[in-house]
């Protein structure tokens, strides 16, 4: 007969091994054996560093140069993508000149029809709307804008106003007659165009820029600012759109005896105001975006690294106040005389500051 109540079955009981790592002892035994091996004490007690203020800056100025680093590759990345002037522009230039010893920009805006503030049903060939030469060196930036009403000759095309040049030959054209226009020795080592279309959002990327305004404007409608413009006498704070509108201001009711000159000094204030708020504190926080900008708002013959230095030069030398070129307005087709004497001595302030 079988036992109706058998006893507990029997286990086997096997016994684990001992993990390496699984206590203290053992880590404190493989401690001993690396330190055998590299011929260095075991760090059982080893604390924390404490918070330093040499600690804390040198975490600061890794976290600087990070961003600035960010923000280099991005403009050398973004002015890459760039187009750059026509081949013509590119002959016409001269050779020369540097960011350092000192170089000669010629900055060109035309009312091409592209951008949100240009009338795109307008017809006809495009001239320019701003003329400004620009001495870039270490330390130092000297401009002269020159009225585009201003009349000049024109090579192959006779006399007219000087912005016809853009029409005629585009920008290889304006070089040649700017440069014979001035004369003096000057020569143009590189050209910048400026592109209307992604100008706003450069602008933007700074976060506006702040202008002192010499005169109460009420513009009449023009391009696509379908209800005029109207800024108050003073500093004013301006966003990629209206900066645009600001400096192309063709007519203004409000000052009647203002001139194309006026309209120059309100381009070079543009300018001035560019500079000023690169060098602002909040800029910093806004460089990489600002850098994947800057370059898109322009079409030049410079590289990533004169470009940078360009405005570099902008945002650390002192830009002084502006300078347009005078002349006596107007004769019956409107245009304005500028005799030789005065051009030779806009073209001496322009290279020599003097």
């Amino acid at each position: 007969m079988t036992d109706q109540n058998p006893g507990p079955p029997e286990y086997k009981v096997y016994k684990a091994r001992k993990r390496p790592l699984s206590r203290g002892t053992d880590l404190d035994a493989l401690r001993r054996r690396l330190s055998r091996v590299t011929g260095r004490e075991p760090d059982q007690d080893r604390e924390r560093k404490p918070i330093t203020p040499g600690r804390v800056l040198k975490w600061v100025a890794l976290a600087v140069a990070g961003w600035l680093l960010l923000s280099l590759f991005l403009f050398l990345a973004s002015a890459q993508l760039q187009d750059g002037v026509s081949s013509d522009a590119e002959r016409a230039l001269s050779g020369g000149g540097s960011m350092l010893g000192g170089t000669n920009i010629l900055v060109l805006g035309s009312d091409a029809r592209t951008g949100e503030s240009i009338d795109e049903s307008a017809s006809g060939p495009s001239r320019a709307d701003t003329i400004m030469l620009v001495h870039a060196g270490l330390g130092g930036v000297r401009k002269l804008s020159i009225p585009r009403d201003t009349e000049a000759e024109i090579p192959g095309h006779g006399s007219r106003k000087i912005n016809a040049a853009y029409a005629l030959g585009g920008p290889a054209l304006t070089i040649e007659t700017v440069e014979n226009f001035l004369g003096n020795g000057l020569k143009i080592n590189h050209l910048v165009e400026v592109d209307f279309e992604n100008f706003p959002d450069f602008i933007d990327a700074l976060g506006g820029i702040t202008v002192n305004n010499k005169n109460r404007i009420c513009s009449p409608p023009f391009d696509n600012f379908w209800k005029g413009l109207r800024f108050r006498k003073g500093e004013l704070d301006l966003n990629g759109t209206r900066a645009l509108g600001y400096a192309r201001v063709r007519k203004n009711p409000c000052a009647p005896s203002e001139d194309d000159r006026a309209r120059a000094a309100r381009q070079q204030e543009v300018l001035r105001a560019i500079g000023a708020q690169a060098k602002s504190p909040g800029t910093f926080f806004r460089l990489p975006w600002v850098s994947w900008q800057a370059p898109k708002a322009l079409r030049t013959d410079m590289k990533g690294l004169a470009l940078m230095g360009l405005f570099a030069d902008i945002a650390t030398g002192n830009s002084g106040g502006t300078d347009v070129l005078e002349g006596t307005c107007c004769d019956l087709e409107g245009d304005i005389q500028v005799s030789p004497g005065t051009r030779a001595e806009a073209v001496d302030k322009l290279l020599n500051g003097s």
